[in-house]
């Protein structure tokens, strides 16, 4: 509303009204000189103090039209402020439903663990030159994230934290080669190392090596982490595709189809601590 008293259109304005205030103001004078019963003089002066009354009038009526729409303007900055502030309440409100919604899914898990401590997460970013997908999410050092925090899912077992800073963090996935997470048949005990190799990880998939010649992992079994290091025990990796003898040696690889879809995630849950948590990778 400022700038419109800078504005050309305003100084014509206040120009003319300052005009037509003198001349009502000369009109006055004259009009107290001649009356209206005196002739002619007092016929023009009456048209013309008439003329500059209505003048006044619209002048009047102009400026208490301007003063009504400041009215207005002020009212209408106060109704934006109160839109805005519902807004960002309506924000903090489906955040928090969001983050409810989180823990109900987790409930089954903290219910089996309660040594764990979790923290929920939102992925911001992924990391579209890293051939093994890792992302950022959005929680860092200031609530608690550590490095080799293990990150996961309500299905299972996503990967770890492998860098962190004060608001956001850098989540390295089960399909890297970095990762070295001891696996468990489910179903027959049968222990191997998981991790990762990049041809797979073109096909989201990753691997379980030194399987015994003997074991008896096959299709379809499950493979869980054995805990023991950065990751707790129990925790499902994935299911096995096949099972092929190495080539440089007698014992047996599996490939794994992760349980999570890394493609479809937007929430995760970091492990902070549990019982035996390592410092080390396994």
């Amino acid at each position: 509303m400022r700038f419109f008293f800078r504005s050309r259109k305003f100084k014509i304005m206040l120009t003319v009204t300052c005009i037509v205030v003198s001349l009502a103001l000369i009109g006055a004078v004259i009009g107290s000189a001649f009356s209206p019963q005196n002739g002619i003089f007092g016929a023009a002066t009456s048209s013309i103090t008439q003329f500059f009354n209505n003048i006044s009038k619209e002048v009047g009526s102009f400026f208490e039209k301007f003063e009504s729409n400041d009215e207005l303007m002020q009212e209408n900055l106060s109704l934006k402020q109160q839109v805005n502030d519902l807004t960002s309440d309506l924000m903090d409100f489906e955040k928090a439903k969001q983050e409810n919604e989180m823990y109900e899914k987790y409930y089954g898990i903290k219910e089996q663990n309660t040594d764990y401590i979790m923290e929920p997460a939102m992925l911001i970013s992924r990391n579209a030159d890293d051939p093994y997908g890792s992302f950022n999410i959005n929680k860092g050092s200031l609530q608690g994230i550590a490095l080799l925090d293990p990150v996961i899912t309500d299905a299972g077992l996503v990967g770890y934290i492998s860098e962190v800073n004060p608001s956001f963090s850098k989540v390295t996935t089960i399909l890297d080669t970095a990762i070295s997470c001891g696996g468990l048949d489910r179903r027959t005990r049968d222990a191997g190392i998981v991790s990762g190799e990049l041809s797979l990880a073109e096909q989201s998939k990753t691997r379980i090596n030194n399987l015994l010649r003997s074991s008896a992992v096959t299709s379809g079994d499950y493979i869980v982490t054995s805990g023991g290091g950065v990751f707790p025990e129990g925790i499902v990796i994935g299911t096995v595709d096949s099972v092929h003898n190495e080539s440089y040696s007698t014992a047996l690889y599996g490939i794994i189809t992760p349980i999570v879809d890394f493609s479809e995630l937007r929430d995760v849950m970091v492990i902070t601590y549990f019982t035996g948590q390592g410092n080390a990778g396994e």
